[in-house]
Parts: structure tokens; sequence; C-alpha cells
């Protein structure tokens, strides 16, 4: 189910990226890519608390907003007093992404390979 929603919103950022002439100010690149990083962290972090049973809406909605927002502070914050602070911000959602992909992809190879054994 989780799936569907994250497929739903790449296509939606395709789509609107593709169709739509929508310039932003070069400023905001550190912002948006943080909270997009942000927010691909939160889905797949849902999407991996779905196969396990354990999805709750008010988790995934609140850690979407204090993600999104607490990587835009320490953007900001970084910016401000001139250390790139939006690389801590970077690594270590980059590395939660990349953990529950990780676990979410064993999760199906092991459902292929249970569904292999007993047919």
């Amino acid at each position: 189910m989780i799936a569907v929603g994250v497929l739903g919103l790449v296509l939606g950022v395709l789509i609107a990226t593709l169709a739509l002439d929508i310039s932003l100010p070069s400023e905001w690149a550190a912002y948006l890519s943080l909270a997009a990083l942000a927010g691909l962290d939160t889905a797949f972090g849902g999407w991996r608390a779905s196969l396990e049973g354990r999805f709750h809406t008010d988790v995934f909605i609140s850690g979407f907003i204090v993600n999104a927002l607490l990587a835009a502070l320490l953007a900001y914050l970084g910016d401000r007093i001139g250390v790139d602070l939006f690389l801590a911000a970077v690594v270590t959602l980059g590395g939660r992404m990349f953990l529950n992909l990780s676990l979410i992809r064993r999760y199906y190879l092991n459902q292929l390979a249970l569904r292999r054994q007993r047919g």
C-alpha cells in the first residue's frame, strides 16, 4: 500500500517537473533538497513499518514534518554560521533511507524465497 504512495509521489514530481515551468530561487536549493530527502526517508520508513505490521499514521505524519523541519533548520543554521550543517542531515537521512531500502528489498527477497519453497 505504501509502495503505491511512493510511486504516486515520484510520478507526481516527474509530471510536475516536466509539465510545469516553475523556477525557484537558487538560494532554496539546499532547503528543498533536504526537504525532499527527509520526505523520501519518511516514505521509505513508512513502507518498511507497513511491511513489518507496525505502521501508524500519526507517527508517519509527525515524522515527515519533524524530519523536514529539522533538516531545513540545520541547513538554515549552517548558512548563518558558515558551516555546512546540512551535510549532517544528508548523511543521516541518506543512511536511514538506504537502510530502509535494504530491509524492504530483503523482505521481498525472503517472500520470494518462501513462495519458491512452497511451490
